[in-house]
């Protein structure tokens, strides 16, 4: 996900890093910018002036790294993609006395990434949504991914623990889609006032829909 604002700037002249990480440098700041647009003003009220001068680049540079305003999003979406699954990997979990206890574990990591980026978080779970069809496949293609994990997980941990399993991979998916319009609805109305309030919640609707071993 797009990092916090960094203030230095990339040196020039002789003492300029090379091409590959001035570029670098340089896409951080556009997903930095983009994300904090989207998160502002929407993204149909977007443009590819408002993210490079929000950057503090020129259009050309922001031209340089995207041919749009939806080739910027689609990358940023992924970007964001990438950094929640990673996080949600390296949680911790294998000491988890119990499958509720990974169920908890896994929540508990995947709002605090959300809540540690909220413009990005914006960008992946809300404005992706207006951003046209491709966008769409992206956010159905990660939901199904994310949806994948929890099937796996579940699966994983019940010949650890015995726990209850999901009728299908339907159920996982049923879950995944309630949790990003929980998260959806706090970031667009503050309701409840903070993303962590959730976690009590999502444990209840996941172990709700599991099936007891037969």
């Amino acid at each position: 996900m797009a990092q916090p604002p960094d203030p230095q700037t990339v040196p020039r002249g002789r003492h300029a890093p090379p091409l590959e990480v001035r570029l670098s440098v340089q896409r951080r700041r556009l997903f930095e910018a983009a994300a904090a647009v989207f998160a502002r003003v929407g993204y149909a009220e977007a443009s590819a002036e408002a993210i490079s001068r929000e950057a503090g680049m020129s259009k050309a540079t922001f031209y340089e790294h995207f041919a749009n305003k939806e080739e910027c999003i689609l990358a940023l979406f992924d970007e964001a993609a990438t950094e929640v699954t990673r996080a949600l990997v390296n949680a911790p979990g294998d000491d988890a006395r119990s499958y509720e206890d990974r169920v908890r574990g896994g929540i508990h990591a995947f709002l605090g990434i959300l809540a540690a980026y909220p413009d990005s978080t914006q960008t992946l779970l809300v404005e992706i949504i207006g951003a046209g069809p491709r966008a769409a496949e992206r956010r159905d293609a990660i939901l199904d991914l994310f949806a994948d994990g929890l099937l796996r997980d579940n699966a994983r941990m019940a010949v650890k623990f015995g726990n209850p399993r999901f009728a299908s991979k339907d159920d996982a998916f049923a879950i995944i889609g309630a949790i990003v319009e929980l998260v959806s609805r706090q970031l667009r109305t503050g309701v409840p006032a903070r993303l962590a309030d959730l976690e009590p919640v999502i444990l209840r609707l996941i172990t709700g829909l599991l099936v007891a071993p037969r």
